[in-house]
């Protein structure tokens, strides 16, 4: 089986020796054409390749770090509107807290306003029973005094004008007194 083979391998390159010849394969310039390739490899790896790949590299961070720094920015922005939120919040409370404050003073005025409104009419009621009284007390004496005159004309009228001027005054004070314990 070996020899089969080395007697492949053998056509094999009988058969790319042909071909070789066939199309004009001279060595000398194979070699030669094999040596100017490495150079261009070489001098195209060492001046255009590296600085290409630097310059991707230098991209590649730069695209990175530009990255990163959006990702910093929007934790930044997150932050920040969390802030807000929490202010806006704050404001809330503050202005509830106001809103109830302004409530109890209003609860409170309207208590005290109130008290004071019915002082003042309690200070009316009593003013109005004081002069009531007053007025009472004076229509009282009036009624006193208009009585004993009709007690003291009718008595002149009935008796005939024959009543002093004295008895005239008792009989009006004795009807005074009657009226007053009445």
């Amino acid at each position: 089986m070996q020899h089969q083979i080395f007697f492949a391998a053998g056509d094999l390159m009988e058969l790319a020796k042909n071909t070789g010849e066939q199309f004009g394969f001279q060595k000398q310039l194979f070699f030669s054409q094999v040596i100017s390739f490495c150079v261009i490899a070489f001098l195209l790896h060492r001046f255009a390749y590296k600085p290409i790949l630097k310059v991707l590299e230098e991209r590649r961070e730069k695209i990175a770090e530009s990255l990163k720094n959006a990702e910093k920015i929007k934790a930044e922005l997150a932050s920040a509107q969390a802030k807000a939120q929490e202010i806006l919040t704050q404001a809330g409370a503050q202005g509830n807290k106001m809103i109830e404050e302004a409530r109890a003073s209003a609860a409170k005025v309207l208590e005290t306003e109130s008290q004071k409104a019915i002082a003042a009419a309690g200070d009316i009621i009593a003013k109005a029973r004081q002069a009531s009284e007053a007025e009472l007390v004076r229509m009282k004496a009036e009624l006193r005094k208009e009585v004993g005159r009709l007690v003291v004309a009718t008595s002149a009228k009935v008796t005939g004008n024959i009543l002093t001027a004295e008895q005239q005054n008792r009989l009006a004070e004795d009807t005074t007194k009657q009226l007053a314990s009445n």
